[in-house]
């Protein structure tokens, strides 16, 4: 019975060619618009979280402030500090840390023959910080342990400073000057996306091994802690761990919240997530108003043909066709116009975007040519399969009225008609 509607569905569409086709076109144009802006709004996502995935996927950064409560006597107000003891203590204590670091940070003179740089960081590091905070590489290696142990003096650069110092140069080998002392440079970051920093970006910093920094400043007391949990659904509970491993070393309340100030990844996701979300529901709304609009002319023209074909519909009631037979049959030729109108919609936004691909977003403002930082009109499955059931719904809805009068009709006036 089905494929039979169907049929009579397809020979009444033949039946009008050219209206059925000029008709079809608003949802050819609706269903591009609806994929095009929803794999527009899926790309920007994915711009923005490896913007924030920069940073680093998991990593937390915790500032040393002032006690504020009173344990055992002692007055509020005590100053926290960061010492190795306690980066001992947490491995020692905290079971869902998986790496902990201290980072000390100064803005020396860098110069390289007789180019300068003044006002750029250079951050003591451990190790496993490059992982931590995804120092990518791209010439040479990151600081080692090795580096750390023998206190070798090597740096490695962001891409904007080896840019100031080396131009196109390559860098890795090259002897620099920090502060008037030599290091090796041993590698040279990839440049960065980066829409989250703190002391200044990656792409303007240098890093040497903390325990060469001590060498250039007083380091006892670092800048700020930076831990990675397990995984990232345990980082309320690694922070809670770190501040009680530091609070009980240095004698204040571990239920103190501003004793540390911590920055991890759940304050970046309510972020990417009112960005993001928000901006994706508003383009697949704009997109679905678009393909209503080509809807709303699919239901006048199926509107037209039911009273163009009242004799019809009274003679297949008088034959013994009931109310949903006449229903499905309208229904049938609304949807086959929808998604006939689909196909090739689907077919020119894949052409579409194939004819556009980047569009420029955060690329320029980053001076990265790389493309990873712009929009790439990418259409995936579920992209199409979101756009089909938009379509649906559309289609569902633009089909009921014209079917619902078509089934309403009473059959013997239908067949008085003239």
């Amino acid at each position: 019975m089905l494929i039979e509607i169907i049929h009579e569905a397809w020979i009444a569409l033949k039946r009008n060619l050219t209206r059925s086709s000029l008709t079809m076109l608003g949802i050819v144009w609706g269903i591009a618009t609806v994929t095009l802006l929803i794999a527009y709004g899926s790309s920007f996502r994915s711009v923005l979280v490896h913007g924030f995935d920069a940073f680093g996927k998991s990593v937390v950064i915790a500032w040393p402030q002032q006690t504020s409560e009173q344990p055992g006597g002692q007055r509020a107000g005590k100053k926290v500090v960061i010492e190795q003891a306690d980066v001992d203590m947490i491995k020692a204590t905290a079971p869902l840390v998986k790496h902990v670091c201290r980072e000390t940070v100064t803005r020396p003179q860098i110069s390289y023959g007789d180019r300068t740089v003044g006002t750029e960081p250079v951050r003591g590091v451990c190790p496993e910080y490059g992982e931590m905070r995804n120092e990518v590489p791209a010439e040479g290696r990151w600081i080692d342990a090795t580096d750390e142990l023998e206190r070798r003096r090597v740096i490695f650069l962001g891409g904007r400073i080896k840019e100031q110092l080396f131009s196109g140069r390559p860098a890795v080998g090259e002897t620099i000057e920090v502060a008037g002392v030599r290091f090796t440079v041993i590698g040279v970051m990839a440049r960065k996306i980066q829409l989250s920093n703190y002391f200044s970006s990656d792409d303007e910093s240098a890093w040497i091994p903390y325990s060469t920094a001590g060498d250039l400043w007083n380091t006892r007391y670092a800048a700020v802690l930076v831990f990675e949990p397990i995984a990232p659904q345990f980082e309320k509970k690694a922070m809670a761990q770190v501040l009680a491993a530091v609070a009980t070393r240095q004698g204040f309340s571990p239920t103190d919240p501003k004793a540390f100030q911590m920055f991890g990844r759940d304050e970046f996701r309510p972020i990417i997530d009112a960005l993001t979300i928000g901006l994706q529901v508003l383009l697949t709304f704009i997109g679905t108003l678009t393909l209503g609009i080509g809807g709303v002319g699919v239901m006048n023209i199926m509107l037209v043909s039911v009273d163009e074909r009242i004799r019809e519909i009274g003679l297949r009631r008088a034959l013994g066709a009931r109310k949903r037979h006449i229903k499905l049959q309208f229904l049938a030729e609304t949807l086959l116009i929808m998604l006939l109108g689909g196909v090739i919609g689907v077919a020119l936004s894949y052409l579409i975007a194939w004819a556009v691909g980047t569009l420029p977003m955060m690329g320029p403002l980053f001076e990265d040519n790389s493309g990873q930082g712009d929009i790439h009109l990418k259409i995936s499955m579920m992209t199409v399969m979101l756009s089909t059931v938009v379509l649906l719904v559309v289609g569902v809805i633009s089909g009921l009225v014209p079917a619902v009068r078509a089934s309403k009709l009473d059959p013997v006036e239908a067949l008085r008609y003239e």
